[in-house]
């Protein structure tokens, strides 16, 4: 296998230039851009030995799925943003089967669930003005299932999982707060400033925690 660090180097360079070419509302340089760095990551956990474990391929599951709502969300329509939304729903849902896969403690994950819980009501009551009627529902199944991958992912800490299986589920959790200010509440400030080097982050850490977790 090939070392880690060009593919790592390829995804923050992507992203760097994404956030620029989308800064300089520049969108067809920008999707090419985001086509790389979300491809990068895929490409690492392959070269990383996602393959070779159960907790791998499931890693691996939500990376592909993550890619198909990046593609997804280029587009600005409402379908659009649907389809992304669903496809980082079942993302989402695919980390949580490796965390659980890989096994997980109940003490920390009712640890984790006070403050997350919070979190997410926080966020519902945040959202829920700016929420079209027809969306309120699919966005509480999203918010309710990245808490839940938080939540596990935190519980994988009680079973010696690696640090960057917690690091990568809550930079991923901060990102899609940062897509809410984007699309839902639509705040003058450009949020994937943040949000989109905080997402490739989390994608990266997880890519990175199927290669310490073969045996699960």
């Amino acid at each position: 296998m090939m070392s880690t660090r060009p593919l790592v180097t390829l995804v923050g360079v992507a992203c760097v230039a994404l956030v620029a070419l989308l800064f300089a509302d520049m969108p067809a340089p920008a999707a090419a851009t985001k086509f790389i760095a979300s491809s990068a990551f895929i490409a690492l956990a392959i070269n990383g030995g996602a393959v070779a474990s159960v907790y791998g391929r499931f890693i691996l599951t939500g990376l592909v799925l993550s890619w198909c709502g990046d593609m997804f969300l280029i587009g600005s329509s409402k379908t659009a943003f649907l389809a992304g939304l669903g496809a980082f729903l079942l993302a989402h849902v695919a980390y949580v089967t490796a965390f659980v896969r890989h096994g997980y403690e109940r003490l920390w994950c009712w640890l984790a669930m006070v403050p997350v819980t919070a979190i997410a009501i926080g966020v519902f009551v945040w959202l829920e003005p700016y929420t079209p009627a027809d969306l309120v529902n699919p966005v509480r199944a999203y918010v309710a299932v990245i808490s839940l991958m938080v939540i596990f992912a935190v519980g994988t800490q009680g079973r010696g999982g690696s640090k960057l299986i917690v690091t990568g589920a809550t930079l991923f959790f901060l990102s899609d707060l940062s897509v809410a200010a984007l699309r839902l509440v639509q705040t003058e400030y450009p949020t994937y400033i943040i949000g989109l080097p905080l997402y490739y982050a989390g994608q990266v850490c997880l890519a990175l925690s199927s290669s310490q977790s073969r045996s699960h």
